[in-house]
């Protein structure tokens, strides 16, 4: 009994030291302590406004010896009772028509389930474009508050557009981490600074850097889904090589239903928050045939008629007011009516691939939630599915293009006799496909625009569902209160009953700016008014704010569609005014009716702007992607490498483009001449290699595909022993996409003289890696080699050494407009 008893005090007085040293503004209500503390068993909760918490102190005993000393262990840190788990499901690219959930003709049953099993809201809201939105989501915070003004390849010198997420704004990952839970990340991250994507990192901008303890995914905008740029926490992987019929739709769902199964083995009672975020539908347009079978004949009635269609649905459904008004179909896009055969059929293709994709894409996230019923987790875990971190994209053209590339490099109009020659292919690993603007334009439904712009809800409305069965009972429900993705986190955090930190890391936090969406699951408050009273919206100065029920916003100088930057000053800008509780779609502008109203929002604008770093307003738009930043390889101008490197990114790669350049190769061939991969990036929708073939050195320059010029020697095999391999370009400018000469010389000898009408323009494919010594993903020619096309000889050294850029001023912004597209 006196050991008991002794037992009994030392645990009082170390909960006592605890609820001190850890409940600076928390009442000691706050603490939960299971177990008795100082055994291996003990668990404790912890207030949250300190991350991580200072570490107890010893409560045990130490002598001389272990006979006379006392065992003493830290307790676990561990959520609230009841904590549900958190499933957090983003899709990519899908405007609010797109979904059947939401009255798109695409169905989506995973997202029908959610939405059954819970509410539906039909005025949440994202940023317009990707990372933005992705940083404002896992942050809780303004996506220019946390840097992320703009994607991170136009970030520029100012505190809300350099890409980074400071300390100062800790994310979800990072809080629900040092509370106890088990988090991991699946899917995209574009949230990383291009600057800081190789293996030399830094990692603090990695999702093991802000709070995932378990990352398996893609770093950029996008990837090939059947080769992508595929990272397990820190490290490329390459999981095709062993997977026939591999696709990475399947193996992201694959990967967290496995991690999700190794967690509730190893601790079934822990609480898990897994971000589910995959590339649909996102370009490329790559599901699996089985998928595009699905969908033939489904679209043949083109995209006015289907635009009907869906805005009935969302009438029957609910998920839009009876009297909500369908926006006009804009002058500069093709009724279906006045295209050719040709363009009917092929325009058609493009949307049944996309369909199959959306609905690939839905699937798979099903398998996912499936796979937390099946666990027995179902009831207590918080679901959120957000259909889209934006519009549906408008990247692909007016008439779409088989090789998305083409149309990031300023090739807008493939001839839609040359698309048609990939009809049967389209969404294959053959492609690299994207739809015409049409379409994208008639899934976001019913509103005006696309992704990119922010001004009007075509860019920025999602359909959302969210499910708790354990305490979500107004199961089928529709909530119409106006949120924002901002609001996500703060609704987490009030479900899981953690609090907001105050210091992380020993740095003060920015408040979080979002509010709690957690009133809205009571059937009580199905109708309250919302408590996100005012947002503003910003995204290359096309702007707007939302303000209690009222909506400005600017109209957009130039489409998204259009390779240029805006030209208009920003001060020019046409205004717009709308009374979103009268007119759910931006259908009735009211600017030159109540010209103060207008005014007025104008001023809520410029305060919230000031109050969120918005400032300054760059109208440049893609032209940005010029400017200076940090980079570990900026002003080289001689690159040196031997051995065999593989996968360093674009970023930290030697930028051939619109410039002279000289790539020798010092190598080592064995007998019978050598085969393999000397350097390459790119591959099958653009780029260059130099490498052996069955002992003829080779250079192959792609072209977009649309040319594959090829210089190789036709002498004897090389001999055994050491040889020097030369390729040097002369390019013939100044300006963008000129001709050049290319000389391939071996041993001082030219061997093959070429020379080309067109070079590539902007951008070779970032999800292609840099690689010496081998070949990863796609090959730049796939009639000479197949990949991993491993160097089968030693090679000493290999050297890079650029000429100046030869671009004049006026191509610069062409040329920043097209990179800064592509990587979006």
């Amino acid at each position: 009994m006196q050991g008991a008893a002794g037992t009994t005090g030392v645990a009082a007085k170390v909960a006592a030291f605890l609820i001190a040293a850890t409940l600076a503004v928390a009442p000691v209500a706050a603490q939960q302590v299971t177990g008795v503390l100082g055994s291996p068993s003990a668990t404790t909760t912890i207030p949250g406004n300190q991350l991580p918490p200072p570490p107890p102190k010893f409560g045990g005993v130490i002598k001389e010896s272990y006979k006379d000393s006392k065992t003493w262990w830290p307790p676990r840190v561990v959520p609230p009772k009841g904590a549900p788990n958190v499933l957090l499901i983003m899709t990519d690219d899908q405007g609010y028509g797109v979904a059947g959930t939401f009255g798109g003709v695409i169905p989506t049953p995973a997202l029908d389930r959610v939405a059954k099993a819970g509410l539906r809201y039909t005025e949440f809201n994202s940023t317009a474009l990707c990372s933005p939105t992705r940083a404002a989501l896992i942050t809780g915070r303004n996506h220019h508050s946390v840097g992320f003004g703009v994607i991170s390849e136009l970030s520029t010198g100012y505190p809300g557009y350099d890409s980074i997420i400071g300390p100062e704004n800790a994310t979800i990952g990072t809080i629900l981490r040092d509370n106890g839970y088990s988090t991991s990340w699946f899917g995209k991250n574009h949230n990383t600074p291009g600057f800081q994507l190789s293996a030399s990192g830094p990692f603090d901008q990695w999702p093991s850097g802000m709070g995932f303890q378990y990352f398996y995914g893609f770093m950029g905008g996008e990837t090939d889904q059947w080769t992508p740029y595929l990272f397990r926490d820190h490290t490329q992987i390459f999981p095709w090589l062993a997977k026939p019929g591999y696709n990475l739709t399947t193996d992201l769902a694959d990967e967290a239903i496995d991690h999700m199964r190794q967690l509730n083995a190893a601790a079934p009672d822990q609480p898990f928050f897994v971000y589910y975020v995959p590339g649909g539908s996102h370009s490329p347009h790559q599901p699996t045939k089985e998928w595009i079978a699905k969908f033939k004949g489904k679209f043949d009635m083109g995209w006015n008629v289907m635009r009907e269609q869906i805005f009935a649905n969302q009438k029957r459904l609910g998920v839009i007011p009876a009297d909500a008004k369908l926006t006009p179909w804009p002058d500069e896009l093709k009724q279906w009516d006045a295209l050719t055969a040709d363009e009917k059929k092929l325009f058609a293709r493009q949307a049944e691939v996309f369909a199959a994709y959306t609905a690939y894409t839905d699937h798979e996230i099903g398998r996912v939630i499936q796979e937390v019923e099946d666990m027995g987790k179902l009831d207590n875990t918080l679901i959120i599915y957000i259909d889209g971190d934006n519009g549906t994209s408008p990247e692909g053209t007016l008439v779409g293009t088989p090789n998305q590339f083409t149309a990031y490099n300023g090739v807008l109009d493939v001839p839609v006799e040359e698309q048609l020659k990939y009809y049967d292919d389209w969404g294959s690993a053959t492609t690299y496909p994207h739809m015409a603007v049409g379409w994208s334009w008639a899934f976001d439904t019913p509103f005006k625009y696309t992704k990119q712009v922010a001004s009007h809800f075509g860019g920025t409305r999602q359909g959302m569902a969210i499910s708790w069965p354990a305490r979500i009972t107004d199961v089928g429900g529709v909530r119409n209160q106006f949120h924002h993705i901002i609001d996500i986190v703060p609704t987490i955090v009030e479900a899981t009953g953690i609090k907001a930190p105050q210091e992380v890391n020993g740095i003060k936090q920015k408040p979080i700016e979002g509010v709690s969406m957690v009133y809205t699951f009571d059937k009580a408050n199905a109708n309250a008014p919302t408590t996100h009273k005012t947002q503003y919206f910003e995204m290359a100065s096309n702007r707007g704010i939302y303000h209690e029920g009222w909506y400005a916003n600017t109209h957009p100088p130039l489409p998204p569609w259009e390779l240029a930057a805006a030209e208009l000053p920003i001060d020019q800008y046409k205004w717009e005014l709308y009374h979103l509780s009268e007119d759910y779609s931006q259908a009735d502008d009211l600017a030159a009716k109540m010209p103060d109203k207008l005014k007025e929002m104008q001023a809520i604008f410029d305060q919230e702007a000031t109050k969120y770093q918005v400032f300054p307003l760059d109208n440049q738009a893609f032209a940005r992607a010029i400017a200076p930043r940090p980079s570990a390889v900026a002003g080289r101008t001689v690159f040196s490498y031997s051995g065999v490197t593989a996968g360093i990114p674009s970023g930290n790669a030697p930028n051939i483009l619109n410039k002279s350049f000289t790539i020798t190769a010092e190598v080592e061939v064995p007998a019978g001449g050598g085969d393999g991969m000397l350097v390459t990036e790119g591959g099958r929708w653009a780029g260059y290699g130099l490498y052996i073939v069955k002992g003829q050195p080779v250079f192959t320059y792609n072209l977009l595909g649309l040319l594959i010029a090829r210089w190789a020697g036709n002498g004897p095999p090389l001999a055994a022993g050491k040889h020097s391999i030369v390729f040097d370009f002369t390019y013939h400018g100044p300006g963008i996409a000129k001709p050049g000469t290319g000389v391939l010389t071996v041993d001082g000898k030219a061997v093959r003289t070429l020379s080309i009408p067109k070079t590539i323009p902007f951008l070779i494919p970032p999800d292609e890696t840099f690689d010496i010594g081998m070949d990863t993903r796609t090959g730049v020619n796939d009639l000479d080699y197949k990949v991993p096309f491993r160097f089968n000889g030693k090679i000493d050294k290999l050297t890079i050494i650029l000429g100046p850029e030869q671009l004049a001023a006026a191509d610069q912004k062409k040329a920043a407009a097209a990179v800064a597209k592509a990587k979006d």
